[in-house]
């Protein structure tokens, strides 16, 4: 997620200041993404240095108002016509642990998956719920729209993870029928290594 184009397409609406940019973010997306107003200063210190905000004075209670320059205008509207690149994906926690599950002798990958999808079902019940009741339901607004429209993401990935987790469980399934068995009396590298530590 990039904060930095975040805070500056909020901008575009009017000057703030630090605590209402993460205010209006954390409402647009539902809370689902909270932001720690630290990094949000941090960000703008960075972004003001960059000339994409500057300083619009205080806002008469002691809170520095920032307000979106020319050069943060094309920033913002380069990043909403830009597709969001798929060539690093990011690191996926998930598909780690089942890539090292399957390969970490004496762990019970069917029970890997087992657990991770009753969470993500869960998970998508929860997301379900949500979309079916409240301001999600009917938006009546833009910021409800925009929440509606996270919810909706959050539960196609949630299904796409439980397809994904059936598809390993096959997978795996005909890899244990399809793989050889160990030869009768082969002693692994390892197995041999430990024999001679204890010699």
């Amino acid at each position: 997620m990039s904060v930095k184009q975040a805070l500056l397409a909020l901008l575009e609406q009017g000057p703030m200041y630090g605590y209402q940019l993460r205010s209006e973010f954390e409402q647009r997306t539902g809370a689902t993404w909270p932001l720690n107003v630290g990094q949000v200063y941090t960000t703008l210190t960075r972004l003001e240095r960059d000339g994409l905000v500057e300083g619009a004075g205080d806002d008469g209670e002691g809170h520095v108002v920032y307000r979106i320059t020319g050069p943060g205008r094309e920033e913002v509207a380069a990043w909403f016509t830009t597709p969001v690149e798929r060539t690093q994906p990011p690191r996926d926690e998930l598909a780690i642990k089942l890539a090292l599950a399957v390969t970490v002798p004496g762990v019970d990958v069917g029970t890997v998956i087992q657990q991770q999808r009753s969470a993500t079902m869960r998970a998508l019940q929860d997301y379900t719920r949500l979309k079916r009741s409240g301001r999600a339901a009917r938006p009546a607004e833009p910021a409800d729209l925009a929440w509606s429209l996270v919810l909706d993401s959050l539960v196609f990935s949630a299904e796409a993870e439980v397809r994904w987790l059936d598809h390993c469980e096959a997978r795996l399934r005909r890899a244990a029928l399809e793989m050889p068995a160990p030869a009768p009396g082969a002693v692994s590298a390892s197995a041999s290594a430990a024999e001679e530590e204890v010699r």
